[in-house]
């Protein structure tokens, strides 16, 4: 599966532990990252200052459901049943 282009689902549910360029004690779960654009893109896409957890997450059904709304709530579920 490949992400859908204005999803950004990725950007808000989970928390994120790691520094992110202007986030440097991560992201809290819930909070979109300060690098989600308005149109729900990442402006880090392709960077080298990108994160690797951000970099090594994979779309999927799973995660992502078949529309943006439902990305968020299976990935909020699964922030919840991992923290």
């Amino acid at each position: 599966m490949q992400c859908r282009v204005g999803c950004g689902a990725c950007c808000i549910a989970p928390s994120i532990s790691s520094p992110i360029p202007d986030m440097p004690h991560g992201k809290p779960a819930g909070v979109h990252c300060v690098h989600l654009t308005d149109d729900h893109l990442c402006a880090l896409f392709g960077l080298p200052s990108r994160p690797k957890v951000c970099e090594q997450f994979d779309a999927s059904e799973d995660s992502c459901g078949d529309s943006r709304e439902q990305g968020l709530i299976l990935l909020t579920r699964l922030e919840q049943q991992t923290t």
